[in-house]
């Protein structure tokens, strides 16, 4: 039971204060002429401006409420780290009996885990949804038990008691650590980029002979080792092997001691694109379709073509003088043996043998095209006739023959089954009926894949590979009637388009292929294939655990599956003769970049309102009562603030000055005063 003088005005404070005013003015001018009853006078306006103030006296039965201290216990995988864990465990425990056994004390203990994805630590956050859960004025001590790498440490926070740190870990701790500190998205296939990694030793570390080795991997292949100088920045020269998603896993050994592994690798996923496609396009001759070619080309910014046009073959005779003619000689030796490397892609358009190109050089050709160049070619009449390109030596690499028999008739272009499942021709776009040609060459295919048929179901285009090469046979020189709308026209400049990337090996048009992409920790996983099923998939984590799962259709030849790894790091896809890496999140998780026990980033939180420091190999701090505003730890002791919280359960007002006393004391007093100057 408390009891207070409480004042609750009959009139507005400033009124109050005038009639104050008027009341001193009443008695000064009594005292001015001398009147004897002044006294009294100003007797009875102090009693009727103490009735006007309203006082009264409040009697509050109070209930006292305990004290509640909050106890964070920092459980990330930063604290996994040695014997951490114990130390933290038992160290929550002795503390949490102390302040259990204190008087008028409460404790609550939030345990604080990982963040989502990389976010690490996120004890800031953890504390203010607490502090939002409790009445600020009975928090009396927060305790955080951590290793101090706590990465929303910079997250405003106004903090009603002192803020207390119990710092796990040795002393004696060190940590390797590998950084990468420069590395592009996008890098050109066959040129060295430039990579830059670091390698640091932190905390207490051994004394070394300041190297260390280094495993470089690409696309899970067997690792490279090098040495490698710590505490320096090096600049490491790559270069991508092939287009698409490069996988680079870099990986430091284990060393003696150490606290943790997971932060001696890195993972890189670069992009690898061609700098300029180059193309070779000979016409044999001027026709329809000429244009078709040239603007399909030209029309992508990272072709480079060289475009030529047989006009004038050697056996042209109509006399006009050599000097008068403005046509550029044909440099077949210097295009077809001496830089016949420089090219991507090679297309023949109507082409025919008339002496122009020697057999040497359709030799050289089929020799280019087994060591991995693409030859294209789109056939005409005179692929049938006695002149054809497949009567060359450049015949042994194609994937068909021609029997001679040009099919002049109307026929519709169909996808075959199989080239449903191809990425070149399969959904390709249709709006209705595509138009018809008008032309095909009869050919038997020999090898490859018919992802095409025309007339009697006849092979219309045939893609092969040979050796590390590719050639395809387009056997039709008519497609350009799609490019003009014949009948609806159709999708000429996609087919096109795909067949041409198809043949310089970009990996989004590989026929088998197993790719993979990660959206956080959630992969989904597509692979391509000629064939009706495929065998399970196996995944092998980065901890060496091996799952398998089967894969589901998605379309002809696609199947697909959805994964969740369990943790982040390198996955290895396997499927059948397929193989597919993929990085899930950074290799050296946010919780594994800084490891060795540290509060500095927590010091701001702890001097705010004079908390302390102590690590917990010292030995436990005892638990003191401090003032607020006081030092709130010291040698071996932290404090915490009693706030004496309490909650009212009943209030009472009892009037000091009733109505009726007032009247009597204030008449009383006027009167007396008036009988006092009376007698006078």
């Amino acid at each position: 039971m408390t009891t207070t003088i409480v004042f609750d005005p009959l009139i507005p404070w400033a009124l109050l204060v005038m009639v104050c005013v008027i009341a001193f003015l009443g008695v000064l001018l009594a005292m001015v002429r001398g009147l004897h009853g002044w006294p009294l006078r100003a007797m009875a306006g102090l009693v009727v401006l103490a009735a006007l103030s309203g006082p009264s006296v409040q009697q509050e039965d109070r209930a006292p409420l305990i004290d509640i201290v909050l106890m964070l216990e920092d459980e990330s995988a930063s604290q996994r780290l040695g014997d951490r864990t114990a130390q933290t465990s038992d160290a929550a425990d002795s503390l949490a009996a102390q302040i259990e056994a204190r008087p008028n004390t409460e404790l609550r203990r939030i345990a604080i885990r990982d963040g989502e994805g990389d976010a690490g630590t996120e004890m800031m956050s953890a504390l203010t949804e607490a502090l939002a859960e409790e009445p600020r004025a009975r928090v009396a001590g927060i305790v955080a038990v951590t290793d101090g790498r706590v990465h929303d440490a910079d997250l405003p926070i106004d903090l009603p008691a002192p803020f207390h740190v119990l710092l796990s870990g040795e002393a004696t701790d060190w940590d390797r650590r590998l950084s990468v500190i420069g590395a592009p998205a996008f890098a050109i296939i066959g040129e060295p980029v430039v990579l830059t990694l670091r390698v640091d030793d932190l905390g207490a570390a051994p004394t070394t002979d300041g190297v260390t080795e280094l495993d470089i991997s690409i696309d899970a292949e067997d690792p490279q080792r090098f040495r490698v100088p710590i505490g320096e920045d090096l600049e490491l020269p790559v270069t991508l092997p092939h287009g698409g998603r490069n996988v680079i896993r870099f990986s430091l050994p284990q060393a003696d001691g150490e606290l943790t592994d997971r932060n001696n690798s890195a993972i890189i996923q670069i992009n690898g694109v061609r700098d300029r496609l180059r193309v070779l396009l000979v016409s044999g001759e001027p026709h329809a379709g000429g244009r078709t070619w040239r603007n399909l080309l030209k029309s992508d910014s990272s072709v480079d073509l060289v475009h030529f046009t047989i006009l004038r073959p050697p056996e042209k005779q109509d006399g006009v003088p050599v000097n008068e003619l403005s046509l550029i000689a044909f440099p077949t030796r210097e295009l077809f043996m001496e830089k016949i490397e420089d090219f991507d892609l090679i297309i023949f358009d109507r082409y025919k043998r008339r002496g122009i190109l020697p057999s040497l050089y359709f030799e050289n050709i089929a020799n280019y095209v087994r060591k991995g160049g693409a030859v294209l070619v789109s056939a005409g009449p005179d692929f049938a006739s006695a002149d054809s390109l497949f009567r060359s030596p450049l015949g042994a690499v194609l994937p068909a023959t021609p029997t001679a028999r040009v099919m002049e008739e109307p026929y519709l272009p169909v996808v075959s089954d199989l080239g449903n499942r191809h990425p070149v021709t399969a959904g390709l776009p249709q709006n209705g009926e595509w138009g018809r040609w008008l032309r095909q060459i009869e050919v038997d295919a020999t090898s490859g894949d018919v992802v095409m048929t025309g007339v009697e179901d006849k092979p219309l285009l045939i893609l092969d590979r040979v050796e590390e090469g590719r050639v395809a046979l387009l056997a039709s020189d008519h497609a350009w009637l799609w490019n003009r709308g014949y009948e609806g026209g159709g999708p000429q400049l996609e087919l096109l388009r795909r067949l041409a990337h198809w043949m310089m090996g970009e990996p989004e048009l590989e026929e088998e292929a197993l790719t993979a992409t990660a959206i956080g920790q959630t992969m989904r996983i597509e692979r391509r294939t000629l064939s009706e099923d495929v065998p399970p998939l196996s995944i092998t984590g980065p901890d060496g655990a091996v799952t398998e799962m089967p894969l589901s259709p998605a379309a002809p030849g696609r199947f697909e599956a959805i994964f969740s790894g369990p943790e982040i790091g390198l996955y290895r896809l396997e499927n059948g003769d397929q193989l597919s890496v993929i990085g899930l999140g950074p290799a050296a998780p946010r919780e594994f970049v800084e490891t060795i026990a540290d509060p500095s980033v927590l010091e701001p939180v702890v001097a705010a309102l004079r908390g302390g420091v102590s690590r917990l190999e010292e030995g436990l701090p005892n638990v003191r009562n401090v003032r607020v505003g006081r030092p709130a730890a010291g040698r071996g002791w932290i404090g915490l603030t009693p706030r004496d919280a309490y909650e009212t359960r009943d209030v009472r007002q009892t009037p000091i000055l009733p109505a009726w006393l007032v009247l009597l004391l204030s008449a009383g007093l006027i009167t007396a005063a008036w009988l006092r100057e009376g007698r006078r």
